[in-house]
């Protein structure tokens, strides 16, 4: 899906009057249709037919009784600046909390998502961690999603010296990422493959 937000944020050239254009004619020849597809993302939202579908096959997932009750969220780890991460492009990080700490689309910057929702981000190092996960299995998720990224090759080793501003070794939430890997050190809470 492409809208307004995105485009700004991948600095296309011609911003996004010259790529509306391209859509336009693309929604012509029935390649993409337009239409307010995602609440507040604004009018013009192009997308293809499966690109649609998907997203109302998960609206009335979502919809069904008794939906998310039992089934482990799906975690996923993206580089903050990855146009798959729609948080700081398309919508608008949430509030930075008590830290004061801002999030953003910044080199190096990591995202975990559950099931699409911002859950944590992780600046540049690693050093400081914020966590919008509401749960504890949701929290629990974020920290396996780092830990399995980083045994997996896709992260190198890194120290969290603060979360959500406090330090990381005295943190309510620091023992959740110690059961899922985290090892207590002198900066902060250490993990390495």
């Amino acid at each position: 899906m492409v809208t307004r937000g995105a485009v700004g944020a991948e600095r296309a050239p011609g911003g996004f009057a010259g790529v509306y254009r391209v859509l336009s004619a693309l929604e012509e020849n029935g390649r993409v249709r337009r239409g307010y597809v995602v609440e507040g993302l604004g009018a013009a939202q192009f997308a293809g037919d499966g690109a649609i579908d998907r997203l109302r096959a998960v609206n009335a997932a979502a919809a069904e009784p008794g939906a998310g009750s039992g089934a482990a969220p799906t975690a996923v780890v993206l580089a903050a600046a990855d146009p798959a991460n729609a948080y700081g492009a398309a919508l608008p990080w949430p509030e930075a909390g008590p830290s004061g700490h801002r999030p953003g689309r910044k080199a190096g910057s990591l995202v975990v998502l559950l099931d699409g929702e911002l859950a944590c981000y992780l600046e540049r190092g690693g050093k400081s961690l914020l966590s919008w996960a509401t749960g504890t299995e949701q929290l629990e998720a974020a920290a396996t999603a780092l830990t399995r990224a980083l045994h997996e090759g896709l992260l190198p080793d890194l120290t969290v010296e603060r979360i959500n501003g406090e330090s990381a070794l005295t943190s309510e939430l620091g023992p959740v990422f110690e059961a899922a890997g985290f090892h207590p050190a002198p900066r902060g809470l250490r993990l390495r493959r």
